[in-house]
């Protein structure tokens, strides 16, 4: 079980690295390409190569009623609801408080995982999760300043509600693949954002996708952040306890706010070197001390097959 919880937390970390570098990646697209067109785009193209890998490993599909309605859920949820909300809110109000609000993620997967997969609730995961959020303050700052903030911070506050809800109820899918929820979680976000993308049909034609800055970074939003890094994200949840997983979360702002001082020039404080290792503190304490029951071992073992 050791190397499963490992490997598990190898994946959230390579999850959570990906997206923290879309963070600089949006911040050059963003001028091009509004929100919803990137995040429906980001999918579509995403689905091009999770059908093909699906199609190369030749994975069996089938029906499971039960886990059909929970992935509908999830991709409706998670994908969908969640996305929008943080695109909203992050405008509303700004991307420090985007972030700083976000960092309650995995206190909210501490009280979904209780209340739904049963899971213990120890005094070593709420302090892990209180000492991750306090270095995400000392990151990226705690400036709530913006336009119509109030309603920015509650739409932030939905983004870590319904992300904490998606990311528990993926470990209650029993019979299909972290592949296969992935893709079909995303089919599911495409159809219920589509209808937007017509409405709004000449901001879609307004792109130019012949110049390589939107062309490379649509592939990288697309193919890595939403392909690899999703698969990543729900495979390692198969393995980590919900109450621990969340923190991996929080280690998007280390890496975004490091390639932003590297990339773009914006500055960080000495808040950087002291919060950052507060999350990855409180991420390996959680993980170290994850007591996970035999019964959750074995569904994790048998969720573990992409």
């Amino acid at each position: 079980m050791k190397s499963k919880k490992f490997l598990g937390s190898i994946y959230l970390i390579i999850a959570s690295v990906i997206w923290g570098a879309m963070f600089v990646v949006v911040k050059v697209i963003v001028d091009e390409v509004r929100p919803i067109q990137l995040v429906w785009l980001e999918y579509l193209i995403s689905l091009v190569f999770l059908i093909g890998y699906s199609a190369l490993k030749r994975e069996k599909w089938h029906i499971n009623w039960r886990d059909l309605r929970l992935i509908f859920w999830i991709g409706l949820i998670g994908n969908t609801i969640s996305l929008v909300a943080q695109e909203a809110g992050t405008g509303l109000a700004n991307a420090q408080t985007a972030s700083v609000i976000t960092s309650t993620i995995p206190a909210f997967m501490i009280i979904f995982g209780w209340l739904i997969l049963k899971e213990s609730l120890d005094k070593v995961k709420v302090f892990s999760v209180i000492m991750a959020m306090l270095g995400v303050v000392l990151i990226v700052g705690l400036k709530m300043s913006g336009s119509n903030v109030v309603m920015g911070i509650l739409l932030l506050l939905l983004t870590s509600v319904t992300w904490a809800l998606m990311s528990v109820l993926i470990k209650k899918v029993r019979t299909y693949s972290s592949l296969q929820i992935t893709i079909m979680s995303t089919i599911v976000a495409v159809v219920c954002l589509t209808p937007f993308i017509l409405s709004d049909m000449k901001s879609l034609t307004s792109i130019n996708f012949l110049d390589p800055k939107v062309f490379l970074s649509l592939l990288y939003v697309g193919a890595v952040s939403t392909s690899v890094a999703y698969v990543m994200w729900n495979k390692g949840l198969k393995v980590i306890s919900a109450s621990s997983s969340g923190l991996f979360y929080l280690i998007q702002p280390i890496v975004g706010s490091f390639l932003g001082w590297l990339m773009l020039g914006e500055q960080i404080s000495f808040g950087f070197l002291i919060g950052s290792i507060m999350i990855l503190a409180s991420v390996w304490v959680s993980v170290k001390f994850d007591g996970s029951s035999p019964e959750e071992a074995r569904l994790a073992s048998a969720g573990n097959n992409i």
